[in-house]
């Protein structure tokens, strides 16, 4: 996802195995929203990243089986990815840590061979959320033993939340965090809003269609960008937990609005791994949704406007 707008100020830099952008209306504030960005992702990436040896999720992995105690960002992390596994009906489950080390993506993206000889290896369907025992009042958890922990499907959203809202409090500014397709706003939206530029994937090229954001939330996911081939065969990133395979691929990239990223990206996970039965969900969960299917054919749902063609404004 991209976006565009004239006013105020704006930054690029690589983070999180993707690219951060950060758009503030008032220019004066942008070292200090930057600072506060790079703050913010740094705490996600040493208490969530699986690529991180001394990550506090790598030693919570280790550790399963035992109790052990968390952090209270992790504490948060955590908290929003089982709300998440709940909303969703277990479709977005951070118990798929097996599953996904297992299809290959055991580091980060870009040091995946894109071509990899091994044989497929047995499925490793989720452990199930609901075997984890957590006592958020102690901050004690214990994993099955066995399970491994994967925050990707939320922790970044939760990292665009965070510094979106830290940012506005702190300067005053109106704020836009985009994180890979993970887009959080915060404060006052300039005049007219956000132009937000939405992509049928997440490296698509030249002007797609447009929609103006005044507040919220949007995130987009897609199976067309992490993806590499195991055995001859494709496979992706988002895994569905009751196989323990890439989701068969059914659309090409959901974008979801919703009130905070995190909803956002639960709801587009939610709706790769649902695939057809996506819509039903979307519907019964009341958030405007733009669903491309792999043919290209476009759906929308909740509200979501037809689309206008766009470009840098």
């Amino acid at each position: 996802m991209n976006r565009h707008h004239v006013h105020g100020a704006v930054t690029s830099f690589p983070a999180l195995g993707t690219t951060a952008t950060l758009l503030t209306t008032d220019q004066q504030v942008l070292t200090e929203a930057e600072r506060i960005l790079m703050d913010e992702l740094a705490a996600i990436d040493h208490t969530c990243s699986r690529f991180r040896p001394d990550s506090e999720l790598s030693r919570i992995n280790a550790t399963a089986g035992t109790v052990t105690s968390v952090s209270e960002l992790f504490a948060e992390a955590l908290e929003v990815a089982l709300r998440a596994a709940g909303l969703t009906g277990g479709a977005v489950d951070p118990t798929v840590g097996r599953a996904v080390i297992a299809l290959g993506y055991d580091r980060t993206f870009t040091a995946l061979r894109p071509q990899d000889a091994a044989p497929l290896p047995t499925a490793r369907p989720a452990t199930g959320w609901q075997n984890i025992d957590w006592h958020p009042d102690t901050r004690r958890l214990l994993l099955p033993p066995g399970t491994a922990l994967d925050l990707g499907a939320t922790a970044k959203a939760l990292a665009a939340d965070r510094a979106a809202h830290r940012t506005a409090e702190t300067t005053g500014s109106g704020v836009l965090v985009n994180l890979g397709g993970d887009l959080a706003t915060a404060g006052h939206a300039p005049d007219g809003g956000w132009t937000v530029g939405v992509a049928d994937d997440h490296a698509a090229t030249g002007p797609g269609p447009v929609v103006t954001v005044a507040s919220g939330a949007l995130a987009t996911s897609g199976t067309g960008v992490r993806t590499w081939r195991r055995a001859g065969r494709p496979v992706h990133h988002i895994v569905d937990p009751t196989t323990g395979r890439s989701t068969e691929p059914y659309w090409r990239t959901a974008t979801v609005a919703a009130d905070t990223c995190v909803d956002a990206n639960t709801a587009t996970t939610a709706a790769i791994v649902l695939g057809e039965a996506a819509t039903a969900w979307l519907e019964r969960a009341g958030l405007p949704a733009r669903l491309v299917g792999l043919d290209g054919t476009v759906t929308r749902l909740g509200g979501w406007p037809h689309d206008r063609a766009g470009g840098p404004r």
